[in-house]
């Protein structure tokens, strides 16, 4: 049933996204872009936010042991 559900939601995902490039036309490859890109911001963004807290984890850890942090 999961598996059926997940063929309707991209079923319905596959008919807007055929609609918008229909009534977007020429358009349509700007605005495809810009949410690629956005997308991209926002998983580079989040990659940034969680190697650094892992770094920050490794040198509290590290302090807490009384060895000196790698950088």
């Amino acid at each position: 049933m999961k598996t059926f559900a997940y063929f309707l939601l991209f079923l319905v995902l596959a008919f807007v996204v055929i609609l918008l490039a229909a009534l977007l036309g020429d358009e349509g490859a700007w605005y495809f872009a810009w949410l690629v890109g956005t997308a991209m911001i926002v998983l580079i963004a989040a990659a940034g936010a969680a190697l650094l807290d892992t770094q920050e984890d490794q040198a509290a850890q590290a302090h807490a042991a009384g060895e000196r942090a790698v950088p």
